[in-house]
């Protein structure tokens, strides 16, 4: 048994093993997510879910899962599991020994004296779901029997049985090609074996039940198509292998591309190589354009949450250069000063205020990587447009004032990273002088005049310096709370909110800083006190009377919640960063300690990555998307800020 496990008396216990969810991805954007016995909680869940270029480009569900029944004497064992209203059907679970997934995921069946175990692979380049069934121990011969469960839809949808249904398919080597509707990709479902039988008993399996989407609020009754059934022997130490995709494959080669993409696989068999696996996953190359998916399963490409993440999941796979691949990416795509905030598909939106001024800090990230020689060559331009943009004003009301502060106005209280709504109301709005707008502001200004300074532009130096000096004096003046010993989360014209909020933790971690060292380690000390957990950083004390620390309930009831107290743990890092600021290498012993912490939250939720979000009582569980990128970010960013330098031999 390795590092990521559970054994047989957790696997049975379905309140334990459907909280334990898997996510696979490729690099062209799409993935697969389950339950780790395979029964599906989320309309989010599938086993091949991928864009849709015909359609709307977003990911749609097309094999759901599969049902897998064991024959032997006449005698049939469903080992698969199925939520319907009020019961379980069929119920395999009481079968699983064990699973683990150290390279791959793979678990254990036992029925009677069969032992059958099954591994899941999602192909690298390719989309490509295959399952690898090997027939361990046998008495008299053995039979599968594989059921493909179809949806053909968006995956913020769910599949209700229609007349529209095209119930045909076609006879391909091994296999099929099947299309529920028109507009959808081609779904070819192969053996690697000869000889099997495929019947063709079209049918719906109504009413499936999703756990999870009735806790949230959601619909979650799905009907879901069987077209039929695949029927092969197997044989005692015979491996058969699966295949679900949106091309055709030669039956020969899957057992060559099994055993391929295996020995690419980073093996999960610590936390570090955990994390580095997981991080590995959120990149993507769709359409010649290299970004990073935001989390899973719902979100796909967020420009603020690339950015503040790209700088850790680099260094998580140790390829520093694919930070200008995806800063290309979103420079390409830019409209004025702004960033495109949603990734593929036909909606959009830009005006985030802080997303331009994260992409600075990505920037630096990459001239400590050695990514580039040439920064203000390559992104001076743009670095211009953004800084003289908010100088200028922006047409959605961000504009810097006399003092040299960003000023965003009242209209607009959903710009920053806060902006969760319902109802159509803002929850938590912010505007006027926004504390980490202004930090990542005096941040991008200073990096600028750096960068130009070395390219001898000395009527941008003349002009940005000026303003930075201001910055650096109005910023104090406006922000900080002599008595609190904190900074204002947001200023207006009429009044300061001083919220113990975790935001003001940029001002004390970013590279440049508007505020001096003692300033820096009082709002230290009060985020360890008020804000900080074993997950993250609250966004709201407890203290506070509008503080949340359960998130739960409906959509509104979990919006409201979403900024009033749910930990974070993309914050750590930027805690991580300031604080080792202040105590340096006499620091690091307690931020270690915090990293460590997080080694359980590993075998929680999805296995093997982190949540977006813990809840900020204890005992904290995860919540949001169930594996989010600046989570993991963050903790391979710490891990690089507190492992141990390597010594170099002095040369005699």
């Amino acid at each position: 048994m390795g590092y990521i496990k559970f054994d047989k008396n957790e696997l049975i216990n379905l309140e334990y093993s459907l909280g334990r969810e898997l996510v696979r991805s490729n690099r062209a954007g799409s993935f697969s997510c389950t339950t780790i016995i395979g029964c599906n909680t989320r309309k989010y869940h599938g086993l091949l879910i991928c864009p849709q270029p015909h359609l709307d480009d977003q990911p749609h569900v097309l094999l759901s899962k599969v049902d897998e029944t064991i024959i032997q004497r006449e005698a049939e064992f469903n080992i698969g599991v199925n939520k319907y209203p009020g019961s379980y059907n069929p119920k395999g679970h009481k079968y699983v020994r064990n699973f683990s997934a150290d390279i791959i995921p793979a678990v254990t069946y036992r029925v009677g004296g069969v032992v059958l175990t099954k591994e899941t692979m999602f192909v690298t380049h390719e989309e490509r779901v295959l399952i690898k069934y090997t027939l361990v121990e046998a008495h008299s011969p053995t039979k599968i029997r594989i059921s493909p469960f179809l949806a053909f839809r968006n995956i913020h949808s769910l599949s209700k049985k229609n007349i529209y249904l095209n119930t045909k398919y076609q006879e391909v080597p091994n296999g099929i090609k099947v299309k529920m509707y028109d507009g959808y990709s081609d779904l070819y479902i192969q053996l690697s074996k000869k000889g099997g039988e495929y019947v063709h008993v079209p049918d719906w399996y109504n009413n499936i039940e999703y756990l999870e989407e009735k806790e949230r609020g959601y619909e979650y009754h799905e009907d879901l198509y069987v077209p039929g059934f695949f029927e092969i022997g197997i044989r005692k130490g015979e491996s058969i292998i699966f295949s679900a995709s949106t091309s055709e494959i030669k039956p020969l080669n899957l057992s060559r591309l099994f055993n391929k993409e295996l020995k690419k696989r980073t093996p999960r068999d610590s936390f570090e190589n955990s994390l580095a696996n997981a991080g590995e996953q959120f990149f993507y190359k769709y359409q010649d354009k290299t970004g990073i998916i935001a989390g899973y399963p719902w979100y796909g490409r967020l420009g603020r949450f690339t950015f503040i993440a790209l700088p850790g999941l680099s260094l998580g796979i140790n390829n520093p250069g694919i930070c200008k691949e995806v800063v290309n990416t979103m420079v390409k795509e830019m409209q004025g000063p702004f960033f495109r905030e949603n990734g593929n598909g036909n909606g959009h939106s830009f005006g985030a205020a802080d997303t331009p001024l994260w992409f600075f800090r990505v920037l630096q990230h990459c001239e400590l990587q050695n990514t580039k020689k040439d920064t203000w060559e390559q992104y001076g331009k743009t670095m211009k447009l953004i800084l003289e943009s908010y100088a200028a004003g922006t047409s959605n009301g961000i504009k810097m004032q006399d003092n040299g502060l960003i000023f965003i106005d009242e209209s607009a209280p959903d710009l920053t990273w806060m902006n969760a709504k319902t109802m159509g109301r803002c929850v938590t709005p912010r505007y006027g002088y926004v504390v980490e707008v202004n930090a990542l502001w005096y941040n991008a200004i200073c990096f600028a005049l750096e960068l130009a300074k070395k390219s001898d532009e000395k009527t941008f130096v003349n002009r940005w310096k000026t303003i930075r000096d201001k910055v650096k004096e109005n910023f104090s003046a406006t922000f900080w709370n002599k008595e609190q010993g904190v900074l204002a989360d947001f200023v207006t014209r009429e009044k300061a909110d001083f919220s113990i909020r975790p935001n003001q933790i940029l001002a004390a971690s970013l590279p440049y800083s508007p505020i001096e060292e003692p300033e820096r380690k009082l709002i230290i000390d009060c985020i360890v006190k008020e804000l900080l957990t074993p997950r993250g950083l609250r966004s709201l004390s407890p203290r506070d009377p509008m503080y949340k620390g359960k998130y739960h309930g409906n959509p509104e009831q979990r919006e409201s919640a979403f900024h009033q107290g749910t930990a974070w743990p993309w914050l750590l890092e930027h805690f991580a960063e300031g604080f080792l600021k202040i105590y340096g290498e006499s620091g690091k012993d307690y931020i270690r300690k915090l990293y460590d912490g997080f080694h359980d939250a590993i075998t929680e939720g999805a296995i093997g990555t982190l949540s977006e979000i813990y809840e900020g009582d204890p005992p904290h569980h995860g919540a949001g998307a169930i594996s989010f990128a600046p989570s993991v970010a963050a903790l391979i960013r710490i891990h690089h800020m507190i492992k141990p330098e390597k010594k170099t031999k002095k040369k005699i």
